[in-house]
């Protein structure tokens, strides 16, 4: 029920009136009421107080600008690059270094100037743009300083050409903008979008729904149930509402919801959930909730929250750019007021301005982060797992406990034979071939794993006659004229079937850990004992070890029985578990173990995963796993190996690393040329030149691409 005070907060936001919203500098058709970081770009998001003025924009531009963001910095940066090669060419530069002269021919000295202004409008206007509505927002930024930079500059070369005298700066003009807007190219490429879980979520729910009208079955769009419907669920099909089944029975595959291995068994007046897929049998239901109440609803809900909730991490180099531009404002500024009340010209004023900005502009901030980032990317593909934002990598080296889905994560997910007891029979493979051969004719999930393992031992199976299943008990069938029961063990208590005492400990010893044992029956007497359970990966053991060699601890979270939960950690060697949690208890352990001041990293495949994949300080999804799982994630496993986690928690390290060297050589040069800029030790004969200036950012740049080149050679073997 909504209260009147929810209602006016609603509408609060709805008209935009109390309410403050958040803007990219550089893609201002998003708009976000919270703050945090644009998904195309990453930059931080900027105060914007007109929202309706926005949404107008939005609605007109959001096609034209969808998908393409990354196109534009693209072919920007090519066409700059382009046109800089006849701007440097024909620029003093490469004559004082060099001694090189392009050719000359009429008008040739203009050339710079000509490109150069092309440049500046075709690659620095976005930069201007962004600027504008930094400084509107109040939150100066690198957009700031590079539009600055750019149109001193601009301003400067173009004012030496026709009326002051001086050198232009056309060249290091051209560079710079062809450089920022290679980092943003790169930048765009290394950050990824982290919406679209919720889509994913909605294709869980299938498009039509059988629904029984009198004694026919009609096929209507899934908008138009309604709550009493009576729904026929066909054998593999999706069920589309929550329902009640109220003929037939099934088995159910719930994993994508609640986590659990098994099917569930369901029988009439069972609860099945819309989204889960039904078994080999059609039943039919009796429609409880649809819409926004369903179940898998609010999962989305969970999902939104969340994405909501959840605190970003600010890019260094913003926070860098942020100091540079209150240094380069207050310098430059200083700087210029120094000169001219010191009875300098303006010309000379204006230029210890300028190589004052050029100095501080973040030439090579703007690739050191990007750069570093670009290159570990590359290197966990190499390594078995995604990077899909760039955040969560930089969180990996901050976690202290890694909690892990069983299913499907520390387990294969699917049932599998854990051992064999021949006691009549001769050997294990003599029970299994008894067993498969009966149980070829079933579509259960356990005789499809006895099945399974019988032709991965390559065993062929027997001819069978009269096959038929006895209800809670098992299947039987002939061989030969001999009748064989594979089953439950109330089978053996019916037929008064005693069970060997040297085995009955252990038996009860795996029932206790939550196995399934299948017994199997031949001539009146026991031939073997079969038991089944969720198949541990093999890598998981060496994961966890990885994992607490790096000081890491180890959780377990399952929708599995205390027992099985208890078996698999002790197996694995794992620091705690949770068992029996619930979907909508996922998060709520997350956020139990962040409690505890722990830095959380969830690792997950299924759908019910979503909420606390994305409530997690770092979202680890397998990537076998259900889309969902995948875009609520931050990285994601591809080749479904455990172990590639402690890979994750290494390279961040060494990635945090190399960013924040490469933020010391893209900015720490200026503690020393700032001062020479500004002219300080100008009395001494020391001065720096805007174009000494432009080359000095440019050997930084240099510098941080190398220092990251090397991080390639670091190896991620714990």
């Amino acid at each position: 029920m909504e209260c009147c005070h929810e209602k006016t907060q609603n509408n609060q936001s709805k008209s935009g009136e109390g309410h403050e919203y958040y803007t990219c500098p550089m893609h201002p058709e998003i708009v976000r009421d919270k703050p945090g970081l644009c998904p195309e770009c990453g930059m931080s998001l900027v105060p914007l107080k007109n929202k309706d003025k926005a949404e107008s924009k939005n609605d007109k531009l959001s096609d034209k600008h969808k998908g393409h963001s990354k196109n534009i910095f693209k072919t920007k940066f090519w066409i700059s690059l382009f046109l800089s090669i006849p701007v440097i060419a024909y620029s003093a530069i490469l004559k004082n270094i060099f001694g090189f002269e392009a050719p000359y021919f009429y008008g040739s000295e203009y050339i710079p100037l000509v490109l150069g202004t092309i440049i500046f409008f075709y690659g620095g206007l976005i930069f201007i743009k962004s600027a504008i509505r930094e400084l509107k927002a109040k939150s100066p930024g690198m957009m700031t300083l590079i539009a600055m930079a750019i149109s001193t500059a601009f301003v400067y070369s173009v004012a030496v050409t026709f009326i002051v005298s001086g050198e232009p700066l056309f060249w290091e003009l051209a560079t710079l903008i062809a450089i920022m807007l290679l980092g943003h190219w790169i930048e765009m490429r290394a950050v990824q979008s982290t919406q679209g879980a919720l889509k994913e979520l909605s294709k869980l729910i299938p498009d039509t729904a059988e629904v029984k009208r009198g004694d026919n079955v009609e096929i209507i769009p899934i908008k138009e149930l309604k709550i009493g419907d009576i729904i026929f669920i066909r054998p593999g099909g999706k069920i589309p509402a929550d329902a009640k089944v109220i003929k037939g029975e099934t088995d159910v595959n719930e994993s994508m919801i609640t986590g659990e291995s098994k099917p569930v068994h369901k029988k009439i007046g069972d609860e099945i959930i819309a989204g889960t897929i039904n078994g080999n049998a059609t039943v039919e239901a009796e429609v409880l909730k649809i819409g926004e109440n369903t179940f898998l609803a609010g999962v989305v809900r969970l999902v939104e929250e969340a994405q909501s909730s959840k605190s970003k991490l600010q890019l260094l180099s913003d926070r860098a750019a942020f100091y540079l531009t209150i240094i380069a404002l207050a310098t430059g500024g200083v700087t210029l007021v120094v000169w001219l009340l010191a009875g300098q010209t303006g010309s000379y004023a204006l230029t210890r301005l300028v190589s004052v900005l050029v100095i501080t502009c973040p030439h090579a901030l703007g690739i050191a982060i990007p750069l570093v980032a670009s290159i570990s990317t590359t290197m966990a593909a190499k390594n078995g797992f995604l990077v899909r934002q760039r955040v969560a990598l930089e969180q990996a080296r901050k976690i202290d406990i890694v909690l892990f889905d069983k299913t499907g994560t520390l387990t294969k997910g699917e049932y599998g034979v854990d051992k064999i007891w021949p006691v009549q029979a001769d050997n294990e493979n003599m029970v299994l071939e008894i067993a498969a051969s009966v149980d070829s004719h079933s579509e259960h999930y356990v005789s499809k794993a006895i099945v399974n393992e019988a032709k991965s031992r390559k065993i062929n199976l027997k001819e069978i006659s009269d096959f038929k299943r006895i209800a809670g008990r098992g299947v039987q069938a002939k061989i030969g004229r001999e009748i064989v029961t594979v089953g439950a063990r109330e089978f053996l208590e019916d037929s008064k079937i005693n069970i060997p005492q040297e085995i009955v400990k252990e038996l009860d010893q795996k029932n206790s850990e939550g196995k399934t044992l299948i017994y199997v029956v031949w001539r009146n007497k026991l031939q073997g004992v079969m038991s089944l359970s969720d198949i541990i990966r093999p890598e998981s053991k060496e994961a966890v070890s990885q994992l607490k060699k790096l000081g890491v601890k180890v959780a377990m979270i399952t929708g599995d029985t205390k027992p099985v939960a208890d078996w698999v950690s002790r197996e694995l060697g794992i620091d705690e578990y949770f068992a029996r949690v619930l979907p909508n208890e996922k998060s709520n352990k997350v956020k139990e173990l962040q409690g505890r001041r722990l830095k959380v990293a969830m690792v997950g495949d299924g759908i019910n995963d979503a909420p606390a994949l994305t409530s997690a300080d770092l979202g680890i999804a397998i990537g076998a796993g259900t889309n969902v799982a995948i875009e609520s994630a931050g990285i994601i496993l591809v080749k479904n190996d455990p172990r590639d986690i402690s890979k994750i928690v290494k390279l961040s390290k060494m990635t945090y690393s190399k960013m924040i060297q490469n933020l010391f050589w893209a900015t720490g040069y200026n503690i020393l040329a700032i001062p020479l800029a500004a002219g300080v030790l100008v009395s001494k004969g020391i001065v720096l030149q805007p174009a000494v200036a432009a080359v000095l950012m440019s050997l930084s740049t240099v510098i941080v691409a190398i220092n990251a080149m090397l991080l390639k050679r670091k190896s991620l073997t714990v």
